[in-house]
């Protein structure tokens, strides 16, 4: 099992110093990860007057500052992107931190305001299109291979990006979606790793075990005999005196990275001084 802490890329963490803060002080107590949510405005209501920062500026600043913990975004919408551009950011990340990214990606949400805000689509099934294209894509471009490509959404001619990522054939791929839904868990299970959330629990809530066996199970049965290594990510929010009795039967059930998150709606989720307490209490022991 390892451990890792989930911030926003707004509030607090719009700004990078403060990102790198969080890395340094994660690294320094025994935590194994720091993920960076990817959002242009998120909810426009709830966030409206807060700042929002660039998560691969904001990871660079943490890459800079630390040598061993892993570093990423849960999770980018790789359809709101340029998969070219999102490529080099990613090699990019991963030559600065010497291999240690784990790319996060999803559908992403809310969808009204995160496309339609700008102009796109909100139409979920080419989303999910462009999401699936984007990611072939970004994995052939890792390899530094030549790419030709004619797809649905995307189309590319005689494009070689160098250098490769630093971990080939290519940083691990965390797939994100909604419990109980089943396509976005199948997309997971033909990748690395699978970061399910939970319509049943809040964003920081710890959820239900029976709901994360079942999702466990399904994936499984997805991959078939696919070989392991596969990385299975639940996170909720634990303190030191709870975290082994509740975090223990996940493990148990094959879940292999718990990922420390305030409750969305509590105050504080998305300011310093919290998150850096928690950390400071160190990740959980089993």
């Amino acid at each position: 099992m390892r451990y890792s802490i989930n911030i926003p890329n707004f509030g607090n963490f719009a700004d990078a110093r403060a990102v790198q803060r969080v890395a340094v002080a994660a690294e320094q107590a025994g935590w194994d990860g720091v993920f960076v949510w990817d959002h242009v405005v998120h909810n426009k209501v709830q966030r409206r007057g807060q700042p929002f920062g660039d998560p691969w500026m904001l990871l660079t600043a943490a890459a800079l500052a630390t040598s061993k913990i892993k570093l990423g975004t849960l999770l980018t919408p790789v359809a709101r992107r340029r998969p070219e551009q999102l490529a080099r950011q990613v090699a990019t990340l991963d030559a600065i931190s010497a291999g240690r990214v784990i790319f996060g990606a999803g559908l992403g949400a809310p969808i009204e305001d995160e496309f339609g805000s700008f102009g796109d689509t909100t139409d979920g099934r080419v989303l999910a299109e462009r999401l699936d294209e984007g990611l072939e894509l970004l994995a052939r471009y890792w390899t530094g291979l030549r790419v030709d490509h004619d797809g649905r959404h995307y189309r590319v001619r005689e494009v070689t990006l160098l250098p490769p990522t630093v971990q080939q054939p290519r940083p691990p791929i965390w797939i994100g979606g909604y419990w109980p839904n089943r396509p976005p868990m199948r997309r997971a299970a033909r990748w690395d790793g699978v970061v399910p959330l939970f319509a049943s629990a809040q964003h920081g809530q710890v959820p239900a075990l029976d709901e994360v066996r079942s999702m466990i199970n399904f994936v499984r049965e997805q991959r078939g005999n696919v070989p392991d290594p596969y990385d299975i990510v639940v996170g909720g929010t634990t303190d030191p005196g709870s975290a082994a009795e509740i975090i223990g039967p996940f493990a148990d059930s094959g879940v292999t990275w718990w990922d420390e998150r305030m409750v969305q709606s509590e105050d504080g989720f998305d300011r310093l001084a919290p998150v850096l307490r928690r950390i400071d209490q160190g990740p959980p022991n089993l």
